[in-house]
Formats: structure tokens, C-alpha cells, sequence
């Protein structure tokens, strides 16, 4: 665990930061317990089609992009404490509804105030671990962050499967009011850091900061650049995993539902278990380059799913399991970058809006990767699907390496700890 976690960022971890982390892994714990259980809720428990179940889902991503400038921009002005304690209360409401809901009425309202306020952490949540951390530790934080992210979620699935029934309703009703449960106590360990969550006053007196707000981050070059680069990535990535890779494997391979979850695990584990190791090795690395070779990875990736046509059912799955070890490889490298690079260039006052920005980028992705994966089934050309999606990841890749000659040393990460 010394050699893991070296001395200067476990010195870092001090008690707020500790609750920070607390906080993180109660949440996607909540999370993991419900996560897959959306369209099956609505179809399998109350009965509503899947038409309506499928194009719920949707309307509530739309819905939770077109309030991601509202949540950055209450942000920056209320600061990351007051935004992420609301959301986290309302969205324990939310669950609570949606635990009971009987109408399709009730499923669109819960549906909606859920995307709303489970949108508004992500933003807020980046820019109080950013407050927590020094400069020189936050790539470290950010990485450590989405390590108890995945572990979370793993261990909420774990606890969802042996719990829920299709044949007893009332174990999912129990369920969400339990994960209600725990988004109050995430919001109760965050009010416990409330001297490091409020508005950021110090630009109050300076009356060109005062007027700054989103035309200044959107007129940021390299906000944008790096925006464009994660939308193109993130497509080429998790959009198009999470849209299409179990399709393809029940339909394309024709694989049994029941081996998606024992792929899946070696993704998760695969986080769980490398993380430290790999934060370790890509510190004082240029972070346009390892986003660079996370697009390589994401591209061996699809590669190998696009091989597994060829091969047989016992192979393809050893095969997909390796795949999604080295996909995994790619996603701890990723996931601490992406955010210290943008918190790195984002201007205190503004922070929130810049996070904002970022999250955006997922959620567009989120968006646009089903309706792109849907236009390769529905036309018949599926078996073509992974390999053009390698390339998309590859473009994105080529973005963020164009990206660098914007930024400086310190910017793009080739400044080691000790040094900074």
C-alpha cells in the first residue's frame, strides 16, 4: 500500500477529504444498486412497454443536459457545497417517488426530477474535490476518486442482484427507498465540509471577474478543444459500450445474456485493482498523450470484438474478457487526466462552469452514441459497427494530441510532484 499510495498524497488524505471519498463511494454504491434496473423496472415491475420505458430514457438524458449550464452556473455563484447537498436531497425525493410510481404520470416526473438533480453532482462534486486537494495531488484524487466510483457501483450490484425479484415487486420499492436512504446520508457526511464548499467571494471586489461568466469559458480554446476531443472519445468509448456492446454480443455472437455480467466484471475489478498502480506511472506524464493512448486502447478494444465474429463461442468470450481488461486499462488512465487538465486551466471563479462544460461532453455522448450504434442495426450493417467505432476513438485521441502545443508544461502534466 506504500509503494500504491506514496507518501505525499497519503499525507494529502487528511479527514475532509477522507469524508469527500466516503461520500463518493456511498453514492455509487446507491447508484450500482439501481443502475441496470431502469427499463426492466418499468417494463417488468409496473407493466408500462418498453416503447415508452426506452423513450423515457432518453427524454430524461435530454433533460439532464439542458441543465447542466444552470447547475455550473449555480456553482460557481452558490458554490459546490450548497449544489451538491440540494441535489443529493432532491434526488432522494425523486427515488422516493419513482419507488411508488404506479402511472405513467408519476414514472415522468420522478424520471425527470431525476436526470435533473443527479446531473447537478457530477460538476459541483469536481469542483469541491478540487478544493480539498493541492494542485500538485489532484490527478491522484481524481483517479483514487473513480476507483471508489467503480468499487461502489460493484459492490451495489452485488447487493441488487441477491435482493431483487421480478416475482416480488416490493423488493424493488424496498430497494430505491433505500438507495433514497443513502443519498441522504452522502448529503449529511458533505454538510460536514461546508467550510470548503462555499461561493468563491475573492473575485467579488474585482469588477471584470464579476462580469465574467459563460461567454469567457466558452470562448476558452482550449476548454473547447478538449470538449470536442472527449465528446469525439467518449463516442468512440463509453457511449457506444454502454449503447450497443450487449447487443451486439446477444444478437451478433450470439452469446448468452448471462456471460455480459461476468464480462463486465473484469472490467470493474479491473479498475478496482489497477488504479493505484496506474496513477503511479503516468504521473508527471503529458495528459493529452495518455488521453492519446487511452483512444489506442479503446480502438485494441473494438478490434477484438470485431474478431470475435470469427470465432467460437468459447474463445469469443475469453476473448471479450480480455478486451475488457484492456479497455478498463484505458479508463484509469483517462479518468484522472480529464479532469485535473481541466481544473488545471479553469479560473477559480469559474470553476464550476468549467466542470459543468466537461460533464457535458459525457452526457452529449451519453446521447448521440445509441442514436449513431441504432443506425448500424437497424440497417443491417451491425457486424461493421465496432471497428468504425476503433476509428471514432482514434480521432478523439488525435483531438487531445492537437490539444497539447495549447497548453503549457504545468497545463498538460509534465510536471512531476516534486517539482510543482
Amino acid at each position: 500500500m506504500q509503494t500504491l499510495l506514496p507518501a505525499e498524497f497519503r499525507k494529502a488524505i487528511n479527514a475532509p477529504l477522507r469524508r469527500y471519498f466516503m461520500t463518493t463511494f456511498l453514492a455509487r454504491f446507491g447508484l450500482g444498486l439501481t443502475l441496470s434496473l431502469y427499463v426492466v423496472y418499468l417494463h417488468n415491475v409496473r407493466g408500462f412497454s418498453t416503447n415508452f420505458a426506452t423513450l423515457l430514457l432518453g427524454a430524461s438524458a435530454i433533460a439532464g443536459l439542458a441543465s447542466s449550464a444552470v447547475w455550473g452556473s449555480m456553482t460557481d455563484r452558490f458554490g459546490p457545497l450548497r449544489i451538491a447537498v440540494t441535489a443529493y436531497i432532491c434526488t432522494a425525493g425523486a427515488l422516493s417517488l419513482w419507488a411508488v410510481a404506479h402511472t405513467k404520470t408519476q414514472a415522468v416526473v420522478a424520471a425527470i426530477l431525476l436526470a435533473l438533480f443527479s446531473g447537478a453532482t457530477w460538476g459541483a462534486s469536481s469542483t469541491l474535490l478540487s478544493r480539498l486537494v493541492s494542485e500538485e495531488q489532484r490527478q491522484r484524487a481524481f483517479g483514487f476518486d473513480f476507483m471508489l466510483v467503480n468499487l461502489g457501483v460493484g459492490f451495489g450490484g452485488l447487493v441488487s442482484a441477491a435482493f431483487v425479484d421480478l416475482h416480488h415487486p416490493a423488493s424493488f420499492t424496498a430497494l430505491y427507498l433505500f438507495n433514497a436512504g443513502i443519498e441522504i446520508l452522502a448529503a449529511g457526511l458533505l454538510v460536514t465540509l461546508h467550510q470548503y464548499g462555499g461561493a468563491n467571494k475573492e473575485h467579488h471586489g474585482d469588477p471584470i471577474k464579476s462580469a465574467e461568466g459563460w461567454r469567457e469559458v466558452l470562448g476558452d480554446r482550449r476548454l473547447m478543444q478538449y470538449v470536442l476531443g472527449s465528446l469525439v472519445l467518449m463516442i468512440g468509448g463509453y457511449g457506444s459500450q454502454e449503447a450497443g456492446f450487449s447487443l451486439f454480443v446477444v444478437n451478433n455472437l450470439r452469446l448468452s445474456v448471462h456471460v455480459i455480467g461476468v464480462i463486465f466484471f473484469f472490467n470493474t475489478t479491473t479498475i478496482v485493482l489497477a488504479q493505484l498502480w496506474v496513477l503511479n506511472r503516468i504521473e508527471g506524464r503529458s495528459r493529452t498523450r495518455l488521453m492519446a493512448v487511452s483512444s489506442s486502447l479503446w480502438c485494441v478494444f473494438w478490434i477484438i470484438l470485431e474478431v470475435t465474429l470469427a470465432l467460437p463461442a468459447i474463445f469469443a468470450v475469453a476473448s471479450l474478457c480480455v478486451a475488457m481488461v484492456v479497455f478498463a486499462i484505458g479508463e484509469t488512465m483517462m479518468s484522472p487526466v480529464g479532469p485535473a487538465l481541466v481544473n488545471e486551466i479553469a479560473p477559480e471563479h469559474l470553476r464550476g462552469r468549467y466542470n459543468a462544460t466537461q460533464g457535458l461532453a459525457w452526457g452529449l455522448a451519453g446521447s448521440l452514441a445509441p442514436a449513431i450504434t441504432a443506425i448500424y442495426f437497424d440497417n443491417n450493417i451491425s457486424n461493421w459497427w465496432p471497428l468504425s467505432t476503433g476509428i471514432t476513438s482514434l480521432v478523439g485521441g488525435l483531438i487531445m494530441l492537437n490539444l497539447r502545443r495549447r497548453l503549457n508544461a504545468k497545463e498538460d502534466g509534465r510536471v512531476v510532484v516534486a517539482e510543482a
